[in-house]
């Protein structure tokens, strides 16, 4: 296995969690390093999005270390890692329904004070999804589920992430849209934000990212460059279909 050869932004180190009575992760270890997109692949059951809500803090692991800048995240809450850049776009969008498109966004920003600069940001993801500006007074619930996806990726970013971590964004989406969000998934990762991917297309999450974590049964089994693990022959067959 490799790992970043950059000092890593997060660095994760046996951690484990069970719950359930159910061991959900074994013992696994992952970087991700400044302005790097990192996918995490594995099928239905893997741990993936385990490994998604621990690190953003929604799971309590039962061993190993998480370390964000350097520092370590044990025992701290998921509203203070959001504070501090480590951001989750949740399996399922978790959108607010009875809220519009606006109120939702505005949510992304609930810890910031800079009214000015949440304004700008608006704006911005306004002109990154210009659907949404168009529907920025519609009822969220009333959204299709790729405007949803939209929104959610758009109510993350109004928390000025540093560390964004996207649970299946691709989940349910028509091919066309799907397209859409992967485009602006690597806009985002252009714009210098570090992402860990969780996405059940491999292919797909292996073509946009620069480094890759196959995780099988809790385990990471494989860790190498994404361009590496899209020329595998185990993980052709596993997950690429080849």
């Amino acid at each position: 296995m490799i790992a970043s050869k950059s000092i890593s932004l997060l660095q994760v180190r046996n951690l484990k969690v069970a719950y359930g009575g159910i061991q959900a992760l074994k013992g696994i270890d992952l970087d991700v390093a400044p302005g790097e997109l990192v996918a995490l692949i594995g099928s239905n059951g893997a741990g993936k999005t385990t490994t998604l809500k621990t690190l953003a803090g929604l799971l309590q692991p039962s061993a190993g270390k998480i370390h964000y800048h350097g520092i370590s995240l044990k025992h701290r809450a998921a509203h203070q890692l959001i504070q501090e850049g480590l951001v989750l776009v949740p399996e399922g969008r978790g959108v607010f329904a009875r809220l519009t498109v606006e109120e939702n966004l505005q949510m992304g920003a609930y810890c910031r004070n800079d009214k000015s600069s949440i304004a700008q940001d608006l704006q911005r993801i306004y002109k990154l999804f210009p659907r949404l500006a168009e529907r920025h007074m519609q009822l969220a619930g009333t959204l299709s589920g790729g405007e949803q996806q939209m929104m959610a990726l758009g109510r993350a970013l109004m928390s000025r992430p540093k560390l964004l971590m996207l649970d299946e964004p691709s989940m349910g989406l028509a091919p066309l849209m799907v397209g859409k969000i992967f485009d602006t998934i690597r806009n985002i990762s252009a714009q210098g934000v570090s992402i860990l991917l969780v996405e059940q297309n491999a292919k797909l999450a292996l073509e946009v990212a620069q480094r890759g974590y196959v995780l099988e049964s809790g385990l990471i089994t494989l860790s190498d460059s994404a361009t590496n693990l899209l020329g595998s022959a185990a993980v052709r067959r596993a997950y690429l279909g080849g």
